[in-house]
């Protein structure tokens, strides 16, 4: 096996769906630009290149409102999941096993292996940042795309408010208008809804072969169990 087949083999799913998504985001520049001169055009306005739309806060707000609210997700369900359980779920852990676990089962400092990362050998603040890093890294992320949305989406409301002969708002001013909550709240409850409907889903269906399912034969009250 080749180098590049074995890389291929071994990343396969973030290549998939990092390959999907630059397609996605494309897809979505392509429409958003034809929709964005259909504006300009209704209001006999001159129609902007491609490369122009790509830098316009209509674009930037409507990708930033996306990513916000998936960061959201993958926050809220790490740092959930936890402490809250789901009877039957792959998706939960053992009903017994609320709570951030034990050194000898998380396998941190006098625990780790010989193998484990560096920082959860470490003691003190290191490794209590180490043991939380990817909580943490999604809720930066999704506070940074939060605040990139209200920042493009006062922009693009200015405009079309400019466009129309009215008056401009400031950025504290837009992020209590309903624009804002009607974007933020929009992508928000999709999320919310996909992850109780994972979680509850699972329980009673199954996909042979996914993790994110469990074995085809497992009883419905089985909990924390991977196919």
């Amino acid at each position: 096996m080749t180098a590049v087949r074995r890389f291929a083999r071994e990343n396969g799913l973030g290549l998939a769906f990092g390959s999907a998504f630059l397609l996605a985001l494309a897809g979505q520049a392509i429409s958003g630009h034809a929709e964005f001169n259909n504006q300009l055009l209704a209001e006999d306005l001159q129609s902007i290149s491609f490369a122009s739309y790509l830098t316009t806060s209509d674009f930037a707000v409507d990708v930033t409102e996306n990513w916000q609210s998936e960061y959201l997700q993958f926050f809220l369900y790490i740092y959930a999941t936890v402490w809250l359980l789901q009877r039957g779920s792959p998706e939960s852990k053992g009903l017994t096993k609320a709570g951030p676990g034990s050194d000898r089962d998380q396998l941190v400092g006098p625990h780790a292996g010989p193998d484990s990362p560096r920082w959860a050998r470490m003691p003190g603040v290191r490794q209590a940042l180490y043991a939380r890093s990817l909580g943490l890294t999604m809720a930066t992320i999704f506070l940074l795309c939060w605040f990139a949305q209200s920042i493009s989406g006062v922009a693009a409301f200015n405009e079309q408010h400019l466009r129309q002969l009215q008056a401009p708002v400031s950025w504290a001013g837009y992020v209590s208008t309903a624009d804002f909550w009607n974007r933020t709240l929009q992508n928000w409850q999709s999320e919310l809804l996909a992850i109780a409907s994972m979680a509850v889903f699972s329980v009673y269906l199954r996909q042979r072969g996914s993790p994110e399912s469990k074995p085809v034969g497992a009883a419905h009250s089985a909990t924390g169990v991977e196919g």
